[in-house]
């Protein structure tokens, strides 16, 4: 029975990121939360995002996303969005073209921690994007939609045990 082998091949899904995921606790968020992972062809996790749709179904209002080093989408062209932002816009069915216009350097303090987060300006005015690096490597990545992204949204952020995304 090939068609049995396949099935079982497709529903073989990475067990988990290997690395806590900093993100907002989905009990701080009025809406619907989504998290994806994104597998690479070994089976390891390659990356984390979560999807927070506002309450009463109104669409994605913010992803935050959490990419290792050597995860192939951390690596865009120059004057390309972040693979975030790029999933905001197909997650609100906007194809239009976005692009980088600047980067913007901006120290913000959480807890004890001085963070250096990369504001970056989109051609979308509506779309804010800031990145920042843990010190473990993963690149953080937060895009939200119609709305300013605050520095009192870094305090909310904690980190997420891998188990919360084990699957199968």
């Amino acid at each position: 029975m090939g068609g049995m082998s396949f099935l079982r091949r497709r529903s073989a899904k990475p067990a988990g990121p290997d690395f806590d995921v900093l993100a907002v606790d989905p009990g701080d968020w009025p809406g619907d939360l989504g998290a994806g992972l994104l597998p690479a062809p070994d089976g390891t996790c390659q990356g984390v995002f979560l999807r927070y749709d506002l309450f009463g179904g109104r669409g994605t209002a913010m992803i935050i996303g959490n990419l290792p080093e050597g995860s192939p989408a951390r690596e865009v062209a120059e004057g390309e969005v972040p693979f975030e932002v790029a999933q905001l816009l197909q997650a609100l069915g906007n194809d239009e073209k976005v692009t980088v216009d600047g980067v913007e350097d901006v120290p913000v303090m959480q807890g004890d921690n001085l963070l250096i987060v990369r504001r970056l300006k989109l051609s979308e005015s509506r779309i804010s994007c800031v990145q920042f690096d843990r010190s473990d490597g993963v690149l953080v990545t937060i895009a939200a939609w119609d709305r300013p992204i605050t520095d009192d949204l870094y305090a909310l952020l904690k980190p997420l045990p891998a188990e919360l995304f084990q699957q199968g």
